[in-house]
C-alpha cells in the first residue's frame, strides 16, 4: 500500500468530526421539535432509539462504501484470491490432491497464492480481513508442511508440486 503518511489519521478524524457535528445537529434539530413543537411528552429512550437507528443506518452506509472503495483499489495487474479452493482445473489448487495430501488447508492455500503474488504480510492481512499475526501463523504452518524456510522456496516448491500455476 503506498498511503501518504498521515492520511489515516487524517481521515479517522474527519470521521469522528463529520460525526460529532451530525451528532450535535441531530441533538439540536430533536430538540428544537420537542420544545417548538407537540412532542414534549415523549420519553428520553424514544429520543435515544431514534439517535442509535439513525447512526447505525449510518455506520451500516459508510461501512459499505469504504468496503466498496476498498475492494476496488486492489491495484493493476492484482488477481483476486478466491475464498475458497477452486474445482480442479481451475488455477490455485488444480491438483487438489497434492495440497490436501500435505494437510495444507483452504486459508493456508489462499496466503501462498498471495506469497507467490508477491504480497507482504500487511497486503495479505488486509485483502484476506485476518490480522497480521494470523498470516505469520499461516505462512509458518506452509513453511513447514512444504518444508522450507523462506517465502520464496515456498512458492518454488508449491509450484514443483503443482499446487500453484
Amino acid at each position: 500500500m503506498n498511503a501518504v503518511p498521515g492520511s489515516r489519521d487524517k481521515v479517522f478524524w474527519t470521521t469522528v468530526i463529520l460525526y460529532g457535528a451530525a451528532l450535535a445537529g441531530l441533538v439540536f434539530v430533536l430538540k428544537y421539535i420537542e420544545y417548538r413543537y407537540l412532542l414534549r411528552e415523549l420519553r428520553v429512550e424514544v429520543y435515544i432509539s431514534l439517535v442509535a437507528v439513525l447512526f447505525t443506518a449510518l455506520g451500516i452506509w459508510m461501512g459499505s462504501r469504504s468496503l466498496a472503495k476498498r475492494n476496488n483499489s486492489a491495484g493493476p495487474g492484482l488477481q483476486p484470491v478466491p475464498s475458497r479452493p477452486p474445482e480442479a482445473g481451475q488455477g490455485i489448487g488444480s491438483q487438489e490432491g497434492a495440497w490436501r495430501g500435505l494437510g495444507i488447508s483452504a486459508r493456508e492455500l489462499e496466503v501462498l497464492g498471495l506469497i507467490a503474488q508477491g504480497r507482504s504480510n500487511q497486503e495479505i492481512a488486509d485483502q484476506l480481513f485476518i490480522s497480521l499475526p494470523t498470516v505469520k501463523s499461516h505462512s509458518s504452518n506452509l513453511f513447514a508442511k512444504l518444508d522450507v524456510r523462506r517465502r520464496t522456496e515456498a512458492v518454488h516448491k508449491a509450484k514443483s508440486l503443482g499446487i500453484i500455476p
